[in-house]
């Protein structure tokens, strides 16, 4: 258990050269004492005799990759005292066991309870064993969870349960351009009147720096490439343990190696072998700000649907604006040697060629 304040952490990383000074940063380390200060303060409501206090307002940190916005949450989360019900959790994780505890209680002996009635026992069940929830990767991409995530927040924030957050998406973009959008507006009303919305646009982009400095493709295949590609992926996860996932479109399913904090590695198979197309590779654009596509092999003349699927990928890729980390067994100029594509794979290559530049790394 840490003895020390966010502030007072924050500080000493600075002091030791873990950290350098940014100003955006220490606002937010401010935002984050305020409430570290205030939930030590806070005395939640036992029993309806018991005088109700007001519960502190969590904090929303938003902004680009590489801002600092998960150590700044994993810091205040290890300052909150052990004796003080607490969980960290990637928010895609926890909306999974939303669903989980929503299936379990519909089928269990019989309850045919629906959504309304569920989400309220949960929420209780939720406060019960957390006063402070943190999520990392806080973003809305399924139907499904946008017309729930209302319903649930209400009765965790009426709970005097506190949220703390990390999200690239400001809270007003955050299920853009989703289905019945409108349904879930509510839901960004009320967390804007729950938590303290922090803009971390700081000029300091940690992640871009160390994947230029580290590179982001590797060549040709092989031990050193496959080390390379294992120190970016903990840089850029914070060394957070990854599990696999599996995607769903439309009846497809899109298998994920590993998964963590918005970022996934693909086996080039998975992605480029499979009959998939645009829209598969859209709903990976949705999910993941920084992908990874390992083991690219030489294509040949007999590779022309990969070579394809390929091109297809790094396009949606390249125009959403995502990461992307690649092993592949030749330089992008040389990559392709089939006869159908080569005109074409000249796009192909000029935006792989792109993609490793700062520039374009800046753009996250």
């Amino acid at each position: 258990m840490s003895s020390r304040s966010p502030k007072q952490q924050y500080k000493k990383f600075i002091q030791s050269g873990t950290l350098q000074p940014d100003h955006v940063q220490e606002m937010a380390v401010e935002a984050l004492e305020r409430l570290y200060r205030e939930i030590l303060d806070y005395k939640p409501k036992r029993s309806w005799f018991s005088k109700r206090q007001a519960p502190p307002h969590g904090v929303y940190m938003h902004g680009g990759v590489g801002r600092g916005k998960s150590m700044l949450m994993d810091m205040f989360y290890d300052c909150l005292p052990n004796d003080i019900p607490k969980r960290r959790v990637h928010f895609h994780v926890f909306m999974i066991e939303v669903h989980d505890y929503i299936h379990a209680r519909r089928d269990d002996e019989g309850i045919r309870e629906g959504v309304d009635a569920a989400l309220p026992l949960l929420a209780q069940r939720i406060a019960e064993r957390s006063r402070v929830l943190c999520f990392d990767e806080f973003h809305v991409v399924d139907v499904a969870d946008a017309m729930i995530l209302g319903r649930l927040f209400r009765c965790l924030f009426e709970l005097g349960v506190v949220v703390v957050s990390t999200s690239n998406w400001e809270p007003d973009r955050l299920y853009e351009g989703g289905l019945q959008r409108e349904r879930f507006l509510p839901f960004i009303v009320l967390l804007k009147e729950k938590q303290e919305i922090i803009h971390l646009d700081s000029p300091h982009d940690y992640r871009t720096q160390f994947l230029t400095e580290e590179g982001s493709y590797f060549s040709p295949l092989g031990k050193e490439a496959a080390k390379h590609a294992d120190n970016v992926f903990a840089k850029l996860t914070d060394g957070a343990s990854p599990c696999s996932e599996v995607l769903h479109v439309k009846g497809r399913e899109i298998l994920v190696d590993a998964t963590a904090k918005g970022v996934a590695r693909f086996h080039f198979d998975a992605l480029c072998k499979q009959p998939l197309g645009a829209e598969d590779y859209l709903e990976v654009a949705r999910h993941y700000h920084t992908v990874f596509l390992e083991n690219i092999p030489i294509l040949k003349k007999s590779n022309r649907n990969e070579a394809k699927r390929l091109m297809n990928l790094i396009d949606v890729l390249y125009e959403n604006k995502i990461n992307l980390i690649i092993t592949a067994d030749a330089p992008p100029e040389a990559l392709y040697r089939g006869d159908h594509h080569a005109y074409e794979f000249e796009r192909t290559v000029s935006r792989l060629q792109e993609m490793q530049s700062p520039d374009y790394i800046g753009k996250m």
